[in-house]
């Protein structure tokens, strides 16, 4: 493979595994069993280590060679910005039973839905940088995650309201607002990412 081409397969691999992770971040909420959660949960930690080592050979390429196939500030943001997205994630899935949270809660059960959604539209923007023929495709996915990601939002805001709206006892209220801030901020990373994209296709396309 040619050198400059080894980024495209290693942000390919990186947005792989988060969106698989997503994807079991869905499973997770849905699991009423708390030690079939930790199981999955396992599954995601799994991934983020394997991510956080393909961020490192990224960053380890980024060192080695001089030609790239874009703006190594790009490169960088890009790698950080997917690192983010699976760090989230996992610390979302954590977070669920490590505080003992029923997630069977209207809010955790949207935000994965929309966390799933914007980690496919991510894998789909980056897979499309490889050769950039497709820009429909490419401009798709970014609408896309930022209509995601603004739905986030309305989701947070609503779920804090009936949060304390519905529940008594303030340790609870304290556990799921950080879960559904955690979870928000997936949705954030994913337009991080997004950001990052859009920058690459109008220089290069």
């Amino acid at each position: 493979m040619p050198k400059n081409k080894i980024f495209y397969e290693l942000f390919e691999k990186v947005a792989e595994n988060a969106a698989s992770m997503a994807s079991l971040l869905r499973t997770i909420v849905a699991e009423p069993d708390f030690d079939k959660r930790a199981g999955i949960i396992m599954q995601v930690e799994d991934l983020e280590h394997t991510n956080d080592e393909l961020t490192h050979n990224i960053f380890t390429e980024l060192g080695r060679n001089f030609i790239t196939p874009f703006d190594r500030e790009d490169i960088h943001y890009l790698a950080t910005s997917l690192d983010d997205i699976a760090d989230y994630i996992y610390a979302a899935a954590k977070k669920i039973n490590f505080y003992h949270v029923n997630p069977n809660d209207t809010g955790m059960q949207k935000f994965a839905e929309l966390i799933e959604q914007g980690a496919q539209q991510v894998l789909i923007a980056v897979t499309e940088l490889r050769d950039m023929k497709n820009m429909r495709k490419i401009t798709e996915a970014l609408v896309k995650i930022n209509s995601i990601e603004n739905q986030a939002d309305d989701v947070f805001d609503f779920s804090i309201e009936k949060l304390f709206a519905t529940e008594d006892d303030a340790k609870e209220v304290i556990k799921k607002r950080e879960i559904y801030q955690v979870m928000e901020i997936v949705t954030d990373k994913c337009e991080d990412a997004s950001n990052v994209i859009e920058s690459i296709i109008i220089k290069y396309a």
